[in-house]
């Protein structure tokens, strides 16, 4: 039985990942790099532990130091959250060979899915529909060839790696000649899909225990993006029919079959517009930022999913058990500024009023009195409400988006907020006219590619300054 677990990550979903452990009466070990000390996750914990310095590949990437941390505080399990170490399957096989619980999927299954040209070969058998693709590119003449054999339009993805980083829309072979001159597909690996113009992202929320139990909690619809970074999140989609909705559930089922997963996880599908047709894009080994909406509709904590399930426990619901009830709307509210093309904001919160009230739920790793740190990810708190319908939940939100209120030192701390309420009153939105290019087409203004940062770039100074403590930060897009 699980006792004591360490939780390898910081922010909301470490706050996230103590309230369920509280209810279970498992004590936890929170992990802070030297700018955490004093934060929310540090102060909820029943131990808290050093773990190195600001930047985070001395800290939240440090493996040797969170196995050292994990030994010390006599933790007997590790939950690594979203991010970080989540999906490295060297750092999860550490911890099982520390004798310690891996709160997760087995390492190897990390390893497989993490790899997409392997993931995709291991759906192979089992017909998993997928997108026309290449190999793993080795130089610029194959990938012109392999551009030409998929089909234009292509996107070129990062063979390792997710969160819609480092991807390329391509629609000709002039635009894949520039991109290839940014990209070093000799040296990094990369593959090519048939980009499919009309579409939405739908994922499927999938569990699965020790025992050959496998089944699915429904959809999410993730089609609000701005540069493949998912923005508003909602369950269930209404461009699903019953009948793709059961099909949909199907498919996940039956690929995380495929590379016999266990814990919880979320298969990932475009949903072609034009032929109504899935196809398998990836599997998230790990917790999804926007799990909160499918425990909304489901009414399923994950996370206690998650620690049963490493326990040892058999699932105790089948799929007949589950019942989806109402939707479910999330708003991510990062510390950006929408309208300097999403430039981090960091700083001192010295006001902080979080939206309540009925069928509201607010996630955060903040707290008035507290700093938003310039060293990692500019989320800072996840916005979920439950209606009874569609329009129920997005009058929720609206209502919940008017209430928030953050006052930054000297006002410098700007949120998506604004961004948000743009996106819940637009009239398209509403009626659930969306697909992938929806930012891009009704909100071009924040679709443009965002400026790599430089202090040679004429910025605030203030901002420079605090960019600047972020340990060489200032360069690097944030898309």
């Amino acid at each position: 039985m699980i006792r004591r677990i360490l939780i390898a990550n910081r922010g909301e979903i470490a706050v996230r990942v103590i309230r369920t452990c509280q209810e279970l009466g498992i004590e936890t070990v929170a992990i802070y790099s030297d700018a955490d000390k004093e934060a929310l996750h540090t102060q909820l914990a029943d131990v808290h532990y050093r773990v190195g310095t600001e930047d985070a590949f001395d800290s939240y990437l440090n493996k040797e130091s969170i196995i050292e941390a994990a030994k010390t505080t006599e933790a007997d399990a590790v939950h690594p959250g979203y991010g970080f170490l989540s999906e490295d399957a060297d750092f999860a096989q550490m911890v099982v060979d520390a004798g310690m619980t891996w709160i997760g999927p087995l390492p190897e299954t990390i390893k497989l899915v993490g790899d997409k040209d392997a993931a995709r070969a291991s759906m192979v058998p089992s017909g998993i529909p997928m997108a026309k693709g290449s190999e793993p590119l080795t130089d610029n003449e194959m990938a012109i060839k392999a551009a030409a054999e998929v089909g234009y339009p292509v996107i070129l993805k990062p063979v390792s790696g997710g969160g819609g980083k480092g991807m390329f829309i391509v629609r000709s072979e002039e635009e894949l000649r520039h991109v290839l001159g940014l990209v070093d597909v000799e040296h990094n690996r990369f593959y090519f899909e048939h980009y499919i113009e009309h579409s939405r992202h739908i994922e499927v929320q999938v569990v699965a225990d020790n025992f050959g139990s496998v089944i699915h909690l429904g959809e999410r619809e993730c089609s609000i993006q701005r540069r493949n970074q998912k923005l508003l999140e909602e369950s269930p989609s209404i461009a699903l029919t019953p009948e793709m909705r059961e099909r949909v559930g199907k498919l996940a089922v039956k690929a995380a079959k495929s590379v016999h997963y266990s814990n919880i996880g979320t298969v990932e599908f475009l949903l072609d517009l034009a032929t109504n047709e899935f196809y398998f894009m990836e599997i998230n080994p790990r917790i999804q930022v926007e799990h909160g909406i499918t425990e909304a509709v489901t009414g399923i904590d994950l996370v206690r999913t998650q620690i049963r399930v490493a326990s040892g426990e058999p699932l105790n619901f089948t799929q007949e058990d589950i019942k989806f009830t109402g939707h479910a709307i999330e708003c991510r509210i990062n510390a950006e500024d929408p309208d300097r093309k999403f430039m981090p904001t960091p700083g001192k919160i010295e006001f902080l009023h979080e939206p309540s009230g009925p069928r509201v739920r607010f996630d955060s790793g903040v707290t008035a009195g507290l700093s938003i740190e310039p060293y990692y990810d500019s989320l800072i708190a996840k916005l979920i409400v439950h209606g009874r319908t569609r329009g129920d939940a997005i009058r929720i939100m609206r209502r919940a988006l008017n209430e928030f209120m953050l006052k930054g030192e000297d006002d410098f701390v700007k949120t998506t907020v604004p961004l948000h309420q743009q996106i819940l009153d637009d009239e398209w939105f509403c009626t659930g006219n969306i697909d992938t290019q929806f930012i891009k087409h009704r909100l071009p203004i924040y679709a443009a590619a965002p400026k790599k940062l430089t202090l040679a770039d004429k910025m605030d100074p203030e901002l420079a300054e605090r960019l600047a403590r972020g340990g060489g930060r200032i360069d690097i897009d944030y898309a």
